[in-house]
């Protein structure tokens, strides 16, 4: 995960050694020499992780462990101090300071300590842009068919290999179920999974969305925003509705994937990042491309593996473990304890079309389920046009 790291010290060779370290690691460094420039960069929500010295001209550094303490996101801490400064030290630590290094500097420690910083910034990331999409268990049911068996078979060693991965699918058929399965399968798994809609961004937006952008780079940019390979870095970013995405944008797209890096808007500083890429699409691809509405090297670069999944109509064989699934996850959100459903109910859920595949398939059990004041789901807690398949 990239980073930046904001050098708090009065002593400008302190600060040029360290940043030119930090930026050869790979970090983005800021630098301030008082607190005055320290507190313009927090307060612009700039910086990731600081490291603060003791001693500044207008002030004690450790004032601002309470200063951020009231802040939504608080970066960590790692205080600089001088030979004697232990025990100041260790009463900051109670204060919420991360970490504190000893003058000099020894740079393995250094690069300890951020690194377990990086974790709880990685942590916060995840938690304030994406808490209700990164919890659930997976629900992925592979079915009887040979089809999906096969499939999931390659969505497992994507996983563990960690490649870019195009899913396909008529709208509703669960390609977001199957990143998501992706995701838990593979060494990615402890880390975010990202997801963005690229037909719900308006154009003009998605590029700030996807790479973030720097204060000032617009009107309304009034401070830093990481963009979403940013957040999803050593983890995975999922790209719905691919074919959406603007022709631009997919040249702009390619050129982060194959150079793993990218820039935010308005910046200038090359972020690195370490993302796996799964795209989704309803969409002929393939067609797109004909028609000059889709570039052949980003499909060929998002189609490392290329994973099918077919519609409902065509794995019927696969109903009822789906039945299942879905009664068990709304039993327990809607407090009931329905067990069954009847041969008459199966029989009506078989013999449908189901243009709106496995959405529709759980839209329609959730509404039986609230019908349904006996154990087993019957052919009348159905809504009405399956009755009217059926005859009924």
């Amino acid at each position: 995960m990239t980073a930046t790291i904001l050098i708090v010290d009065d002593e400008e060779n302190a600060r040029t050694q360290l940043g030119d370290y930090l930026e050869s690691e790979g970090y983005e460094v800021l630098s301030a020499a008082n607190l005055k420039e320290a507190r313009g960069h927090i307060e612009q929500e700039n910086a990731d992780i600081i490291l603060l010295d003791v001693q500044l001209p207008d002030g004690y550094g450790p004032d601002l462990l309470e200063e951020t303490a009231r802040l939504a996101v608080r970066p960590p801490i790692i205080l600089i101090t001088a030979y004697g400064d232990i025990d100041m030290a260790v009463e900051a630590m109670k204060n919420g300071a991360h970490d504190f290094l000893q003058k000099p500097i020894q740079f393995d420690r250094l690069e300890s300590s951020i690194q377990r910083a990086k974790e709880i910034v990685a942590m916060r990331r995840e938690l304030i842009h994406f808490r209700d999409q990164q919890r659930g268990e997976l629900n992925f049911v592979v079915g009887k068919s040979s089809e999906m068996r096969e499939q999931l078979d390659l969505a497992q060693r994507a996983a563990q290999a960690s490649v870019s991965v195009l899913i396909t699918g008529e709208t509703g058929a669960g390609k977001e179920i199957l990143a998501r399965a992706i995701h838990q399968m593979g060494p990615r798994a402890g880390k975010s999974f990202i997801g963005i809609n690229c037909a719900a961004i308006q154009n003009t937006m998605l590029e700030a969305e996807l790479f973030g952008y720097e204060a000032g780079a617009f009107t309304g940019a009034q401070k830093r925003k990481p963009g979403l390979m940013e957040i999803a870095d050593e983890g995975i970013l999922f790209l719905d509705e691919i074919a959406s995405l603007p022709v631009d944008m997919q040249a702009k797209l390619l050129r982060a994937l194959d150079e793993k890096a990218f820039r935010r808007v308005g910046g200038t500083n090359l972020i690195k990042v370490d993302v796996q890429i799964l795209a989704a699409s309803n969409r002929d691809l393939e067609a797109l491309i004909r028609e000059g509405q889709f570039r052949e090297d980003l499909y060929y670069r998002l189609k490392v593996v290329d994973l099918h999944i077919p519609p409902l109509r065509e794995r019927k064989g696969d109903i009822p473990e789906l039945v299942g699934l879905f009664i068990r996850e709304n039993n327990g959100r809607m407090g009931l304890n329905i067990t069954h459903i009847s041969e008459r109910a199966m029989a009506a859920l078989h013999n449908h079309a189901w243009p709106g595949n496995i959405r529709e398939l759980r839209n329609a059990i959730e509404r039986a389920m609230l019908f349904c004041d006996e154990a087993t789901i019957d052919l009348g807690h159905l809504s009405s046009e399956f009755r009217q398949e059926q005859g009924s």
